[in-house]
């Protein structure tokens, strides 16, 4: 073999890599939004005040805060899921992504209470 064809070997094998790495990181958030989508989509709507409390992070686990309830009456509008998609579409190839839910009752919806059967959204 000669060094012309080493070196176009090897340009192959880089190439090859790229690619691979490419392919492996674009399944890594499309299956990272699938994922979170059909959570998303398990979360009862009454306001939908719930449902667009989704958060994502590549820091932390986004936490629940106590102070933050509905409006009666009011209806959201569950296009929270713009800033998950965002979040997933920043991380690289195994760099951990954190999606929760920051609305105050999320437990209670998850894993139920006296009035309401679990909802297991996440589970």
């Amino acid at each position: 073999m000669s060094v012309v064809e080493n070196k176009n070997f090897a340009a192959s094998i880089d190439d090859w890599v790229k690619q691979t790495e490419q392919r492996m990181t674009a399944v890594f958030r499309e299956s990272t939004k699938r994922v979170a989508s059909i959570a998303n989509n398990g979360v009862p709507i009454d306001t939908g005040f719930a449902k667009d409390s989704i958060q994502a992070s590549t820091e932390s686990m986004p936490q629940i805060n106590p102070n933050k309830k509905g409006e009666k009456g009011r209806t959201y509008s569950t296009n929270a899921f713009g800033q998950v998609v965002l979040v997933i579409n920043g991380a690289t190839l195994g760099q951990t992504i954190y999606v929760g839910w920051t609305a105050a009752y999320m437990l209670p919806l998850e894993f139920g209470h006296s009035k309401q059967a679990p909802s297991g959204f996440v589970r």
